[in-house]
C-alpha cells in the first residue's frame, strides 16, 4: 500500500482531514472509496475495533482491514494523527453504470 504524509501550520480536525484525504485520493487513484480510518485523539478506528485483536502487532488492525480488501493508498494526516485507506472503485463504479 502506498503511503502519503500531509501536514499542515494550520489546526486540522477530523472533517477537514477527511476531506483533503479524499481529495488526495481521488487525484491519485481517480473514484475511489475510503476502506478504513483512524482518529488518533479520539481513539476511535473505523471499522470499530479492527486493532483490538493486533495486541503488539506491527500493523493497525484499520491498515489491515484495508490492505485485505484491496486498499491501495493510505494518507496519514498530522503525523498520523489522522489515517485514512482507500481503494479506487475500478469494476465498483462500471457496475453502477
Amino acid at each position: 500500500m502506498t503511503s502519503i504524509v500531509l501536514q499542515s501550520d494550520i489546526p486540522v480536525g477530523f472533517d477537514l482531514a477527511k476531506r483533503l484525504a479524499d481529495a488526495l485520493a481521488n487525484a491519485y487513484l481517480g473514484e475511489s472509496i475510503c476502506l478504513s480510518w483512524y482518529d488518533r485523539d479520539a481513539n476511535q478506528e473505523s471499522p470499530s475495533h479492527a486493532s483490538d485483536c493486533h495486541g503488539s502487532c506491527e500493523t493497525p488492525g484499520y491498515v489491515e482491514y484495508a490492505s485485505h480488501r484491496g486498499g491501495e493508498l493510505k494518507v496519514a494526516v498530522q503525523s498520523g494523527a489522522f489515517v485514512f485507506c482507500f481503494r479506487p472503485l475500478g469494476e465498483f463504479a462500471r457496475a453502477a453504470d
